[in-house]
C-alpha cells in the first residue's frame, strides 16, 4: 500500500511539472477503437517521460565512443583471450561475444554470460605475474582510484600505483587499451581526476603509443592523433590510448 502511494505521489509531481502529459493521455485514449484497447491505461500507472522529445537521440559520448573504439581494437588485434580491469560491463558483455574475456573489479559484478569470467582484483596490487597478460584493458577506471568513491581506501597516488601495475603485468609485445578523462588537469573530488595528454604520456613513458583518440566533449567525431594543445582545450574530454610494450 505504501509503495503504491509513493508511486502515485511521484506521478502527481511529474504531472504538476508536465501538464501536457494529461492532454496526451486523453488523446491516446481517444486514438483507436474498442478492438485496439488491449491494455488498461490508468492514471495510477502513469510514468511520464518529459525529456525525450528531442530532434536527435542523445547519448553519453564518453561511454559510447570509448567502448566502440575498444571493441574495434579487439576485433583488429584478435587476441586469444582478453583481460579487462574494471571497465564498462557493456564493453565486456558485448565484446565477449567474439573473444573470451576475464573481467576483474574491486566490486565483483554478478554478470553471467558465456565466454565471460568475472573475478575480484585490487588495481593497486594485482595478483597477476609480471609480463603475463598479452591483451589488457582498463578504461575510465584509473581516474577514480584512491578517491573513495567506490569504497576503496583514500590514496592520493592510487592512480599512479594502478598505472604501474598495468604496465607491470602487460606482456612484452602485449597491448594495453587505456581510457581516462582528459583536458585541464584537476581532481573533481570525489568523482574523478582529469589528466593532460602530457601526464599520461609521461606515466607510460616506457610503453609505445600506437594510437591516441580524443572524444571531444562538445560534439563532433572522435579525433585521431589529437595534439596536446588540442586536448588542453577540453574541459572533460575522453582520451583513448593504445599502448604496446616492446
Amino acid at each position: 500500500m505504501i509503495f503504491r502511494l509513493k508511486k502515485i505521489l511521484k506521478v502527481i509531481i511529474k504531472l504538476i511539472l508536465a501538464p501536457f502529459i494529461v492532454k496526451g493521455y486523453y488523446d491516446f485514449r481517444k486514438n483507436g477503437n474498442s478492438d485496439s484497447k488491449r491494455f488498461q491505461v490508468k492514471i495510477g500507472d502513469f510514468n511520464p517521460q518529459i525529456f525525450d522529445k528531442t530532434i536527435r537521440t542523445g547519448f553519453e559520448r564518453h561511454y559510447v565512443y570509448h567502448t566502440a573504439w575498444a571493441s574495434r581494437k579487439l576485433a583488429e588485434t584478435k587476441p586469444a583471450k582478453h583481460i579487462d580491469i574494471s571497465s564498462s560491463l557493456y564493453f565486456v558483455g558485448n565484446a565477449s561475444a567474439f573473444v573470451p574475456i576475464e573481467f576483474y573489479d574491486y566490486r565483483p559484478a554478478d554478470l553471467i554470460l558465456s565466454n565471460l569470467r568475472m573475478g575480484s582484483e585490487d588495481l593497486t596490487k594485482l595478483s597477476f605475474a609480471d609480463n603475463s597478460i598479452a591483451s589488457l584493458s582498463c578504461m575510465h577506471t584509473v581516474e577514480h582510484i584512491g578517491l573513495g568513491r567506490y569504497g576503496d581506501p583514500f590514496d592520493q597516488e592510487g592512480d599512479l600505483k594502478a598505472m604501474r601495475e598495468l604496465e607491470r603485468i602487460l606482456m612484452r609485445g602485449g597491448n594495453l587499451f587505456f581510457v581516462v578523462p582528459v583536458g585541464k588537469p584537476r581532481i573533481e573530488f570525489n568523482a574523478h581526476r582529469i589528466y593532460s595528454l602530457e601526464m599520461i604520456m609521461d606515466y607510460f613513458k616506457n610503453l609505445e603509443l600506437r594510437e591516441f583518440m580524443l572524444v571531444p566533449e562538445r560534439g563532433g567525431a572522435p579525433i585521431y592523433g589529437a595534439t596536446a594543445e588540442r586536448v588542453s582545450e577540453e574541459d572533460y574530454g575522453c582520451g583513448c590510448f593504445w599502448f604496446k610494450k616492446n
